[in-house]
């Protein structure tokens, strides 16, 4: 027990030494803060632009399809690459399943091609 004492004596540092640090980032920023903010500081900043409008605002369903055909693909590298990796000691069982895998995946490539999901309109 008394050996593992500096140990602990390390770990309690650099927890107190975190919440130091914390604690001076919230005093630097409340010292610069602003003290009097007028209306024009308070108005909202959109990259230069004055803000019209609600914000609320409706977008197009083609900015979600293409999102979520992006994350699909996305998702495909992500079982794709460790599966590469390993190929050689997988055997022939786990390439057929990622052939059926990728068949799904152009599939349904194919499908949103066919219903014009992919024209930029």
């Amino acid at each position: 027990m008394i050996s593992l004492l500096p140990d602990y004596i390390y770990i309690l540092f650099f927890f107190f030494l975190g919440i130091v640090f914390v604690a001076s980032a919230f005093a630097v920023s409340w010292f610069l803060r602003p003290r009097d903010p007028s209306v024009a500081k308070n108005s909202p900043y959109e990259c230069g632009e004055i803000i019209k409008g609600d914000s609320r605002g409706q977008f197009n369903v083609r900015y979600y399809l293409y999102a979520l055909i992006f994350v699909i693909f996305d998702v495909e590298i992500l079982f794709t690459m460790p599966w590469a990796v390993v190929f050689r000691q997988l055997g022939m069982v786990a390439y057929l399943e990622m052939v059926v895998f990728i068949l799904i995946l152009a599939l349904g490539l194919f499908y949103a091609w066919k219903k014009g999901a992919l024209q930029w309109q």
